[in-house]
């Protein structure tokens, strides 16, 4: 069994998470047909993240940290667009331009936060966050809003991966 130091692996998610996707992060060749991916390793090589998902107005993912070669952290998030948006690839685009601002928002690297932080802002775009329980097993939302109208939700949930 890998022994997980959390303040270790909540400073590797951020740092990992702000240089994925939110960050506009460069894909990586999938291993499953139809997905995205994005990595980082970090520079001991002891920590190495993936994220995979499919899909566009609708998602679903997974992302995954692995300690010395070991999976020790799994979170996977799911939902999309509004039926109303779903269609609108301009809008989603836009919706998708605004939800990385939020996952890069907040304190990731300091304290818990398994997606963006609790409420960011911008202009006329609103996303919010609720979660509970901690970086050893959570589940939670988000939503973001345009003009004070739901336009895109995910659910996710996750915690360490505990092995033999």
């Amino acid at each position: 069994m890998v022994s997980v130091n959390l303040s270790e692996l909540n400073d590797f998610l951020g740092r990992a998470a702000l240089s994925t996707y939110a960050a506009g992060g460069e894909e990586v060749d999938p291993e499953e047909t139809g997905f995205k991916e994005l990595e980082f390793k970090d520079e001991s090589g002891k920590w190495f993240y993936k994220d995979s998902y499919c899909g566009f107005f609708q998602s679903w993912g997974r992302e995954v940290v692995w300690l010395d070669g070991k999976p020790v952290w799994n979170q996977i998030y799911g939902g999309g667009m509004a039926k109303k948006f779903q269609g609108d690839a301009n809008f989603a685009h836009e919706t998708f331009d605004f939800l990385k601002k939020a996952l890069s928002a907040g304190e990731k690297k300091s304290e818990f936060q398994p997606r963006g932080p609790k409420l960011f802002i911008a202009g006329d775009w609103r996303y919010v966050c609720d979660w509970s329980g901690d970086i050893s097993k959570f589940k939670g939302y988000e939503e973001i809003s345009f003009n004070g109208e739901s336009v895109f939700t995910h659910d996710f949930l996750g915690g360490l991966v505990v092995g033999k």
